[in-house]
């Protein structure tokens, strides 16, 4: 364990403290830059984004909104600009800026860069022509059908590689905390980049986990992180879990039932599974054009990821493996998936209406004032849809 409220204060100090001297780097033109971004001018960025003309914004979230610019060289951005400053919006622009300077992968999005000057906190990324992976799957994007069945396993796999380096490579290991459909973001290539890290946690070297306040969204939160706040790099694989089983059948992660009562996706995958029909589980947008035994071996590694126990489930290492080459050895483990979930599950799941298309995420950011029992829920094995407080 490890104390947040001073690792806090540690992360803001070096964050800001780096700013002044940065600057005065940039300003030194003979002087070879030893960072990997840039620290813009709020000039540079308003002409770029036309003065954050609202025609330019592509999004917008609880912390503000994401602007596409384009720099006087030509290059296209995104800016996200903090909504109001605040404690919180500190924090989580300096998490994301300490974050993004340490990382480097093809499958994260990169930082270009920053303005941080009296009232406003500006962070400058790699514009992405394809937008967001929810764009695709529940949005503007989703009747295109943009998404075969090759790109979905290849965004989930890149995802995944993405996560890996995270838990394992970098150093100190990253919590990302917020993995969903909206955090993965798509290059020109349909290429996946996780996104969006004000939420994430620093874990040092030998430290397995830590507690600290629960963020993060609804239908993707792991039972011990949104019970305990105990968040370990298990909390990112059931997210990812419940994001892959989102990949295969663009349903969303919550859905909202007759009488209030939510239900979640792995609830709704349970019948099919148990009877064996994986078609009913795969979009209907992909009008049958899927790999079966890909399909089987996917929603094999999103059951192991969602496991309540998170010792149960296995590391983003182990989930690269099997979505790349492990196709074979996941046939016999998908037989004892729909036997363990046929004897525990009760007949209650199938009451509701399984062909409806529309579905509501009900509160999609923020994990605070939600009831706690659906994750005592499912920590406890039950399967009977909840009721929102």
């Amino acid at each position: 364990m490890i104390n947040s409220t001073s690792s806090r204060k540690t992360m803001i100090w070096r964050c800001f403290s780096c700013f002044s001297s940065e600057e005065k780097q940039s300003k030194s033109a003979n002087k070879k830059k030893d960072y990997p971004w840039e620290v813009y001018t709020l000039k540079e960025l308003l002409h770029a984004t036309n003065n954050f003309h609202n025609d330019n914004k592509i999004g917008e979230g609880g912390f503000g909104s994401v602007y596409w610019g384009r720099t006087s060289s030509g290059v296209e951005i995104a800016v996200k600009r903090l909504k109001a400053m605040s404690a919180k919006a500190e924090m989580e622009f300096a998490v994301e800026v300490e974050i993004l300077g340490r990382v480097r992968h093809k499958n994260l999005l990169g930082l270009r860069g920053f303005y941080a000057g009296e009232d406003e906190r500006l962070i400058v990324y790699d514009y992405m022509p394809n937008h967001s992976l929810i764009t695709h799957l529940h949005g503007q994007l989703s009747a295109d059908c943009l998404l075969d069945w090759n790109r979905r396993i290849s965004i989930a796999i890149g995802s995944a590689e993405g996560l890996v380096y995270l838990h394992h490579e970098a150093n100190p290991h990253i919590i990302h905390r917020d993995i969903k459909a909206s955090n993965v973001l798509l290059d020109s290539n349909f290429v996946a980049k996780v996104a969006d890290f004000g939420f994430a946690k620093l874990i040092p070297e030998g430290v397995s986990h830590v507690t600290t306040r629960v963020k993060g969204t609804l239908g993707y939160l792991a039972p011990e992180y949104a019970m305990w706040g105990k968040v370990s790099e298990s909390c990112d694989v059931y997210s990812f879990g419940i994001l892959l089983l989102e990949i295969i059948s663009a349903r969303k992660p919550l859905e909202k039932l007759q009488g209030g009562i939510k239900r979640d996706i792995v609830q709704w995958v349970i019948p099919y599974l148990q009877k064996g029909a994986f078609d009913r589980i795969v979009d209907p947008r992909l009008k049958g054009k899927f790999d079966l035994t890909q399909l089987k071996a996917a929603i094999a590694i999103a059951m192991r990821c969602t496991d309540n126990n998170p010792e149960n489930r296995p590391n983003m290492v182990e989930v690269v493996d099997w979505l790349k080459g492990g196709i074979g050895k996941r046939k016999k483990e998908i037989k004892i998936l729909k036997n363990k979930f046929y004897d525990e599950t009760e007949d209650e799941n199938e009451h509701s209406n399984e062909d409806e298309d529309e579905n509501d995420y009900g509160d999609t950011t923020d994990y605070e004032g939600y009831t706690t029992e659906e994750s005592t829920r499912r920590i406890r094995g039950g399967s009977t849809p909840i009721r929102k407080k």
